[in-house]
């Protein structure tokens, strides 16, 4: 015979006090709407439910149920059950008051919300492809073993794997057989995990570019590294000046396809330095190709990977073609990495759903994400071009770059203007980010300018915020 509580109705957690098994019961029921824990308009489990999850007799929870019923406490309708009666809200507690404060310990106020915010690095949220992206959830579920649903393995999903391989070899250039392919949860945790690795390979400094993502630097550190920042001119990092002899870094960080945040491509010299350099030396090239699919008036950058699978790790994610709430990515290693990183990573994946690796490899195989590439390519390039049209007709002076690829644009300022130009934005309830807050500590003062990502305003927003800007440039 079937235990009926196992199987019955919602579970209620009470504790049952007093003399008499009915007034315990009412006592806590009230105790718990009291405390707000029942909410108002919360459904309660049925009498015979409750009866056999408590262990009493059903008429003891019915004739509890009534009572509280005629009290006011709870409400009783046929085909919707018990409920907390609406005006059964708990009286809140009145908050003891805050012992005076002297003048200088007084909280400022903190500012409000800005209207607009045209931060770089996150993609249009309102274009998720949600219709397409429940088809191929789908016709995974549909298609999936049982064993897929298990807790993994540390490589990521094999079938993801293999759809990877081939569109990373068709649509970036990228080397790569599954098996050298490791998903992770984004970018970071995929540097995280190198991190770790250079580090056990005792491994000290790890060259960076001179702007970047602190986030990145921060992670070096905390791993034990030193980030050791190259020089730059007016054609970006200078992969040459990659020093060869003692003290050397044991590996380089580059955003080769779309430097993030001054936008250019590094140029094939330099990426043809920065991997003699790793042969050389026997160092890596840890290649962050965080938004290569997008690009507008060029022709596609292929990653460096191409040159030297086994001297560069390609870096890969979904977070700005798709959604960073995905948290997927992915790693493609030379072939003596791979056992590190997944000692890294550990025996077991915890951190990417396997649901939505099959999800994404679906829509990989099925054309979904190509579709969907090139339609927020053509959405972002309107942006774009919208974003030069209007600086240049009301602030002639800044010059827009960085423009041929990515979701940010670069606007130089003349120079001594930056911290200006953010106070008036500011003021019109605009949020931006300048250059400088992308320099390196190490680097040299760069030139002035704004870091201005066109992807993030809604379309109701999008002409508010380019007013908004236009308004606070000089």
């Amino acid at each position: 015979m079937t235990d009926s509580w196992a199987i019955s109705g919602t579970d209620l957690h009470l504790e049952l006090r007093g003399p008499g098994l009915r007034a315990g019961l009412m006592d806590a029921l009230r105790e718990a709407v009291r405390s707000g824990r029942l909410a108002p308009g919360t459904r309660l489990p049925s009498s015979r439910s409750l009866a056999a999850d408590l262990g009493v007799a059903r008429n003891t929870v019915a004739d509890a149920y009534a009572e509280l019923v005629a009290e006011g406490w709870l409400t009783a309708r046929q085909g919707s059950g018990t409920r907390v009666a609406r005006r059964a809200t708990p009286t809140a507690r009145r908050p003891a008051p805050a012992p005076a404060s002297l003048p200088w310990q007084q909280a400022r106020p903190r500012p409000g919300k800005p209207l607009h915010t045209l931060h770089p690095g996150t993609p249009d949220l309102g274009s998720f492809p949600r219709a397409d992206w429940l088809k191929a959830a789908r016709r995974a579920l549909t298609a999936a073993p049982h064993e897929a649903f298990g807790y993994g393995e540390a490589h990521g999903n094999a079938r993801l794997r293999a759809v990877l391989a081939e569109y990373l070899a068709r649509s970036r250039g990228v080397h790569a057989d599954p098996g050298r392919i490791v998903i992770c949860s984004g970018f970071a945790h995929g540097l995280m995990l190198m991190a770790k690795v250079l580090r056990e390979r005792r491994v000290r400094d790890v060259a960076v570019e001179s702007y970047g993502l602190d986030v990145h630097w921060r992670l070096l550190h905390e791993a034990g590294l030193r980030t050791p920042a190259l020089p730059l001119d007016e054609h970006g990092t200078r992969t040459e000046a990659l020093p060869h002899g003692t003290g050397r870094p044991g590996a380089v960080l580059l955003t080769a396809a779309h430097q993030f945040p001054l936008g250019g491509a590094l140029r094939p010299e330099r990426r043809a330095a920065a991997v003699d350099w790793a042969r050389a030396t026997g160092g890596l090239v840890l290649e962050d190709d965080y938004d290569g699919e997008f690009r507008y008036d060029r022709q596609p950058v292929g990653a460096v990977q191409g040159l030297d699978p086994e001297r560069v790790v390609y870096l890969g994610t979904a977070s700005k073609s798709l959604a960073p709430g995905l948290r997927l990515a992915w790693m493609v290693l030379p072939r003596d990495l791979v056992q590190d990183v997944l000692m890294a990573k550990g025996d077991v994946d915890w951190v990417s759903s396997a649901l939505d690796q099959l999800t994404l490899a679906e829509f990989i195989e099925s054309g979904a994400y190509d579709r969907h590439v090139r339609n927020m390519r053509l959405r972002y390039r309107r942006r774009r071009d919208q974003l030069v049209a209007a600086v240049a007709e009301r602030a002639p002076s800044v010059r827009v770059g960085g423009i041929a690829a990515g979701l940010h644009a670069v606007l130089e300022l003349p120079r001594g203007t930056e911290a200006s130009v953010l106070r008036a934005a500011a003021t019109q309830g605009l949020a931006l980010q300048g250059l400088d807050a992308f320099r390196h500590p190490d680097a040299a003062r760069g030139p002035d300018g704004l870091v201005v990502g066109y992807a993030t305003p809604t379309d109701s927003a999008w002409s508010g915020a380019l007013d908004a800007l236009c308004r606070a440039l000089p």
